[in-house]
């Protein structure tokens, strides 16, 4: 039976447990509607530190998933790398880039941080 997929999954990395979700949405600019795909971390157990979201917003040259001929979780650059945010080892790629840019666990607040300098940093692209 396949997973339901709204329900968070669950990441194992550094010793410390992680629930993740995945979420696609829009917003309406001055200039039309904008797609943004966010991935949510949740440090385990409940109530031990808050929420990271990492978000991909669309803009030139880039691309959050939104239809053909893109998968529904890969995110990247037109010309360049890309990451399926449904494979855990991409989710682990992009919280061990966070943990290195300062992002701490145990955050008493939600985090939210730009997830393309991520995406840079965690496949290698400048």
């Amino acid at each position: 039976m396949p997973r339901h997929p709204n329900k968070p999954r669950l990441l194992v990395a550094e010793g410390r447990e992680y629930l993740w979700s995945l979420r696609h949405s829009h917003r309406v600019l001055d200039h039309g509607r904008s797609c943004r795909q966010t991935l949510t971390l949740y440090p385990q157990p409940a109530g031990t530190g808050a929420q990271l979201r990492i978000v991909f917003n669309a803009g030139p040259g880039r691309f959050p998933p939104g239809g053909a001929p893109f998968g529904s979780g890969d995110v990247g650059y037109v010309r360049g790398n890309t990451l399926n945010l449904h494979e855990p080892g991409a989710v682990r790629t992009l919280l061990d880039a966070a943990l290195t840019r300062g992002w701490k666990p145990d955050e008493e607040r939600v985090v939210e941080i730009d997830g393309w300098p991520l995406l840079e940093s965690a496949t290698g692209q400048s």
